[in-house]
């Protein structure tokens, strides 16, 4: 009986609801174990399907991973989203808060994450370079709707490869910060407000 309203209970999910599933699964694997240690059957058997069916969705693990970190910067995305009127000053701190907690939460998978972009996996390269245009947009956005920096600092000859810079600079600080556990976030937080503010001011 238990069986057969499991059965039930997977044919009701959409596919939609299905993948998304699996990659709430991913994420918090991911986040509490290094990459090497996260099974394929381990997510089946937790999001209640086989080991085909999840690789029905995703094809390799690595394809999988990539996935997870699609969609993870797709909600790191929407969290630290320009909120209109606020200050970019003020919007910076706020965003960069809410990135070191993400970061520090998600330590594991945030180093797997990067440890395969540099060793130019394929599959997380599309990811990165997606994720880094749209925080490059998003930045911009921002900067073009403060009236301390405005349109003209945003286009700026210079202002995108200084952002898309910082970008790669706050990468490796959070990678170094979790390496040796220290400074404190809220020092981190500002080390990097400072860094982008210092290339991006008037």
């Amino acid at each position: 009986m238990a069986a057969n309203q499991g059965e039930r209970t997977r044919r009701r999910l959409s596919t939609a609801e299905r993948r998304e599933q699996l990659l709430s699964v991913g994420a918090r694997l991911f986040s509490e174990s290094p990459y090497d240690d996260v099974w394929i059957e381990q997510v089946a058997e937790i999001a209640g399907v086989s080991r085909g069916l999840l690789y029905h969705y995703f094809p390799t693990k690595r394809d999988f991973f990539a996935a997870v970190v699609e969609r993870e910067s797709a909600r790191m995305l929407r969290l630290t989203a320009a909120v209109p009127g606020m200050p970019v000053r003020e919007q910076l701190t706020a965003g960069l808060d809410t990135y070191l907690q993400y970061v520090e939460a998600h330590a594991h998978g945030y180093r797997a994450f990067h440890r395969a972009d540099a060793a130019g996996d394929p599959a997380v390269r599309r990811v990165y370079r997606r994720a880094l245009a749209a925080q490059e947009r998003q930045i911009l956005a921002a900067l073009a709707a403060d009236p301390e920096f405005g349109p003209v600092s945003a286009e700026r000859p210079g202002v995108r490869l200084a952002v898309r810079g910082w970008l790669a600079f706050t990468t490796a600080v959070c990678l170094e910060w979790l390496r040796c556990g220290e400074p404190a976030r809220e020092q981190v937080r500002d080390l990097c407000a400072r860094a982008l503010l210092g290339v991006i001011a008037p």
